[in-house]
């Protein structure tokens, strides 16, 4: 019998190796295998489209897939199955914009993992012309990091040692998003806070050892020295390796450069010729963000047109704020159609990949909008206590608090609104505080009564519980 690795071969050869490649970083660098995953994908519609003529007009993977569907090339349950992973790959992109734990980062990419496997099962037939063999499953190697970290350490192979880097890189991004929201929640006194910082200067150590030779790491070391890994920024070194790293075609580092042509660094004036030459090169290799910023860079010179192109690029490409700003668009009908549905579709594709505004809209929409898509009133709190946790958000603070003390949520919680309502008083602004003060008095006011005529004694702990954090 088959193994899954032999299994893939024997439907593509080329494939088969970048499933095996995948399979290797799973454990050690899953942001990689879903990087891998996601370049696979793209290379199976090639594949796919090869035998039929088809010749695509795009680079971007979601129009490919869509191309495929459209054609009848791939039915609607491929095409789902291929923009899974298309999403997937895209999540392992920026692991810590979408507030992902190194467990979660893990198990997405060993679900990834799964996918692709059934979709090539669903796939065999139809592109083999043969039947569909039988294969086992191996489980993940362990022993995939130990050999990575040999080589970068006994053979100083700048591509291990790259990958090292990003490994660290990835596990620290995601341990800072974790830290703020702890420190946030103990005053900035978690006692995990700072282990992102030592996990940084590691990531710089070996990011700084390939990039003699290995562009990628390039760009990263140069990215590591704008932020400050090991300590103070050194703005004009990372942007010097951005350019190199621009210059030998990294899309990323061509992303950023443009984007610093657009705003501005420390050594690069705004040029908003070069802006627009690195963040078309870019996008035209798919790179989301270029995508985004060009139509941003459109929508600030009102070219509405040109920046909804983009935009709409950026979100199919799975770049959540790009979905956050294409529903926002399309719900003013700006560069496109006015498209209440297609606007309430992307703002809640956007809240599902974690993008806060569009986690707070929708959780609105769910709490005070019959009518609105979607509607379910556990959804909404969970949104709206991710945007507390890792946006910090007063508006949302102030909401929650409302939908606890009315019971919107299907149940009356004066203590959460109480505590929601003094962390919003302690970190709202002006406006905001404005606002808090009448609802301060109303839930103060309505606690007050329940406490005069309840005989319940549990509530009567909870009331005064609440009335302490009012006080």
């Amino acid at each position: 019998m088959l193994t899954d690795v032999e299994f893939v071969a024997h439907f593509s050869p080329e494939l088969g190796q970048d499933y095996r490649v995948a399979k290797s970083y799973v454990t050690d660098v899953p942001t990689q295998a879903l990087l891998q995953i996601r370049s696979l994908t793209h290379k199976l519609t090639e594949l796919l489209a090869l035998p039929m003529g088809i010749t695509f007009d795009s680079p971007n993977l979601y129009d490919r897939i869509e191309t495929l569907n459209s054609r009848r090339v791939i039915n609607v349950r491929v095409t789902r199955a291929m923009h899974k992973l298309r999403g997937d790959g895209n999540r392992g992109a920026h692991p810590e914009k979408y507030h992902l734990t190194s467990e979660q980062l893990q198990q997405l990419s060993e679900k990834s993992i799964e996918r692709l496997l059934s979709l090539i099962e669903s796939l065999f037939v139809q592109v083999t012309g043969k039947s569909l063999p039988k294969y086992h499953f191996e489980a993940f190697d362990s022993l995939a990091g130990r050999d990575l970290c040999y080589r970068a350490v006994m053979e100083s192979d700048p591509q291990a040692q790259y990958l090292v880097g990003m490994s660290l890189k990835t596990r620290a991004l995601m341990q800072r998003e974790q830290e703020l929201a702890l420190g946030d929640e103990h005053d900035g006194k978690g006692s995990e806070l700072g282990s992102s910082s030592e996990t940084l200067k590691k990531a710089e150590y070996w990011f700084g050892l390939a990039s003699t030779s290995e562009m990628d790491a390039r760009y990263e070391y140069g990215v590591a020295k704008i932020h400050g890994y090991s300590g103070e920024p050194d703005v004009i070194a990372g942007e010097e390796a951005i350019a190199q790293a621009a210059a030998a075609g990294v899309v990323n580092a061509m992303a950023l450069l443009g984007y610093f042509y657009l705003v501005g660094g420390k050594s690069l004036a705004v040029d908003r010729d070069k802006a627009l030459d690195y963040l078309q090169r870019a996008a035209d290799l798919e790179q989301s963000e270029a995508m985004a910023n060009l139509g941003v860079l459109y929508y600030q010179e009102g070219a509405l047109t040109q920046a909804y192109q983009f935009i709409a690029k950026a979100a199919q490409a799975g770049f959540p704020h790009a979905q956050y700003h294409l529903a926002l668009m399309l719900a003013r009908g700006e560069g496109c159609e006015v498209d209440p549905l297609g606007s309430e579709q992307w703002m809640a594709e956007a809240a599902e990949l974690g993008q806060i505004d569009a986690m707070f809209s929708r959780a609105q929409s769910m709490l005070n909008d019959d009518n609105a898509f979607g509607t379910d009133l556990s959804q909404a709190e969970l949104y709206l206590r991710e945007v507390i946790k890792y946006g910090h958000s007063v508006p949302a603070m102030i909401e929650l608090s409302i939908a606890l003390a009315d019971g919107v949520l299907g149940r009356i919680d004066v203590v959460g609104s109480a505590s929601l309502l003094k962390l919003a008083r302690e970190h709202g602004n002006e406006h905001e505080l404005s606002v808090i003060s009448p609802l301060w008095d109303s839930l103060s006011q309505q606690v007050e009564n329940v406490i005069a005529v309840t005989k319940n004694k549990a509530e009567l702990v909870a009331l005064k519980r609440a009335q302490e954090l009012l006080a």
